[in-house]
């Protein structure tokens, strides 16, 4: 107990009238609500934690700066919600999460899944595309002159909702009135002479992998998840197994077409508008709209023969995986999965004519096979083996699970009865998991969840594996090797080193609810600040917490402030940090 409250353990169901305290004597370090149907939780072992009965109103007037006398409390304000059918639903869909993706998200999904396949195919059979994709631009060209012409003191953005897109973050910047409809999701053919493929830029990692691999050819760096799209891995972030041979997704891209500020369109490579061109990765569509893009593309076979390697020490695995990226003749895939601060499996892909003896056939696509990440943390307890993988279930490897995140929307998931069953709806879409996200759910994932990846000098690795288990303690890890390049001009990212050409840096990914004691913004930021201090990056696709000054000490704005002024952006389009920072 504590100023007289009577107080629960951590997660247990309790009675508001049974909960009194005396806030008038506490300090109010953060405040949060509590309605009747949520569970109560203590945010820390060792915090003292008041809840205020009353209307919400009412204990506003009552959080005054007087309160703020002693350190260390947490208040939650509680109050009896008139909305008593929907706080029941909403308690039910947090509790029962599993069970509603299982029967409602999932048979969504597949449908509109087989939508969208059944579009594709019947426009690559019957439309002539490069002909409607010219119509197409057209109508984005003339909604952003209207736009323009309505003297709108708004900013411009896609009028793709937010929870489509594929990051756990909702963009509250967006509204009908500066919302542009971008609607542009075809493959608009492929030119083998020339080694491109030219797409828009809503066209899927799934939907340009089928296209490109039943024809004998891949992209350069082909990104893992199917819903990933062109576009948003173009001017977002975008890597692969295969980075550290080629760069990341913006550096297989040979030329874009643009929309501008003022409706023009113009195209742009490391030819022509160059400037715009170097601009143009990591800026999130504040120059301009993406409306078509060529990829550079090599040929493929229809298997890849993957050696997995596990590890039993930090320094065992971070060697290896060093060397297996900085090879002078590397595997065309190199990848590890971390699976405590000691134990990791490091995954070396080649290309591939099919089965051999030693490399027998695994269809780990198969809605069946277990989940990757767990057979792949078998090796620790297996030893050093073989296999062969199909090429599209191995770029796909992690889009069954989420990489790692459905065991904790549907813990039952990797169950073999339950992959057997209904393992061939899996996965739900995150559109649609973001989509039916009630306000409590998605506070928990901004509190208690993490969804970042972190680019750092591959010679940093070790300290930054001390940095995440300091602050997350979330595993497995990713991590992902890929090159740095050194351009003129230079756009966001730039090597740590002068000199060079390139660098090699590795992402280290961390998606799930971090174990660590305690774990608040304030871990976050730490990491944050750790990261730009070794003139590493933040994946903007998830939360930011930088403030403006540490945004653009890590990421440089030279260029991008330039083009922005050459182009008229800042009349039409945010600034970077406006659209990807904390909302």
């Amino acid at each position: 107990t504590h100023c007289g409250a009577r107080t629960a353990p951590e997660g247990t169901r309790v009675s508001l009238s049974a909960l009194v305290a005396r806030a008038s004597s506490c300090c109010l370090t953060s405040v949060h609500t509590l309605k009747e149907s949520h569970r109560f939780h203590r945010p820390q072992s060792d915090s003292r934690v008041i809840v205020v009965l009353g209307p919400q109103s009412a204990m506003a007037e009552q959080l005054t700066p007087t309160t703020l006398a002693v350190a260390g409390a947490t208040v939650y304000v509680a109050w009896k919600s008139k909305r008593k059918i929907w706080d029941y639903v909403c308690h039910l869909l947090l509790k029962y999460r599993g069970i509603f993706c299982v029967f409602v998200v999932m048979p969504v999904s597949l449908l509109f899944d087989a939508f969208w396949w059944i579009r594709g195919w019947y426009i690559q059979a019957f439309e002539s595309l490069p002909h409607l994709h010219q119509k197409r631009v057209e109508a984005v060209q003339q909604q952003v002159r209207s736009f323009r012409a309505s003297g709108s003191k708004l900013k411009m953005c896609t009028a793709r909702p937010s929870w489509m897109t594929i990051s756990m973050r909702f963009a509250k910047y967006k509204t009908k009135e500066n919302a542009i409809h971008v609607d542009l999701h075809d493959v608009l053919g492929i030119d083998e002479k020339r080694r491109v493929v030219r797409v828009e830029p809503l066209v899927s990692m799934g939907q340009l992998s089928a296209y490109l691999v039943s024809r004998g050819w891949t992209l350069e760096v082909l990104p893992e998840m199917d819903d990933l799209t062109v576009g948003g891995l173009f001017m977002g972030f975008g890597i692969e197994t295969s980075s550290h041979k080629y760069g990341l997704f913006q550096d297989i891209v040979e030329e874009v077409e643009v929309v501008l500020a003022d409706g023009s369109a113009v195209s742009c490579s490391a030819t022509k508008n160059i400037d715009l061109f170097r601009a143009l990765p990591w800026s999130y569509g504040t120059l301009g709209f993406m409306v078509s893009c060529e990829l550079r593309i090599i040929p493929c076979k229809r298997y890849v023969d993957v050696t997995y390697i596990p590890c039993y020490s930090q320094e065992e695995y971070v060697r290896v995986f060093s060397e297996a990226s900085l090879a002078k003749e590397p595997a065309q895939f190199v990848e590890s999965l971390v699976f405590d601060k000691s134990h990791a499996v490091v995954m070396l892909g080649n290309f591939s004519d099919g089965p051999a003896v030693e490399a027998p056939l695994n269809a780990i696509g198969r809605f069946y096979k277990p989940w990757f990440f767990e057979h792949v943390r078998d090796f620790l307890k297996n030893g050093p083996s073989r296999e062969t993988i199909p090429l599209r279930d191995y770029y796909h490897r992690h889009t069954r699970s989420m990489f790692w995140e459905l065991r904790d929307i549907v813990p039952f998931g990797n169950n073999p009865v339950f992959r057997y069953l209904l393992g061939w709806m899996m996965p739900p879409k995150v559109a649609f998991l973001k989509l039916t996200q009630t306000e409590n759910i998605r506070q928990l994932y901004e509190e208690k969840h993490v969804d970042q990846d972190m680019l750092v000098p591959l010679d940093r690795l070790s300290e930054c594996i001390d940095v995440f288990h300091r602050d997350f303690r979330l595993y497995p890890l990713w991590l992902c090797p890929h090159r740095v390049y050194k351009t003129e001009p230079q756009g966001f990212l730039s090597p740590s080193k002068s000199g060079v050409p390139y660098e090699m840096y590795v992402d280290v990914g961390a998606y799930g609810p971090p174990a660590v004691g305690g774990y608040g913004v304030k871990n976050l930021r730490r990491v944050e600040a750790w990261v730009s201090s070794v003139h590493g990056y933040q994946a903007l696709y998830a939360d930011t917490y930088l403030s403006y000054p540490a945004f653009r000490d890590m990421f440089d704005h030279t260029l991008y402030e330039k083009v922005r002024t050459k182009y008229e952006a800042e009349k039409g389009f945010p600034e970077v940090y406006d659209k990807v920072k904390k909302q």
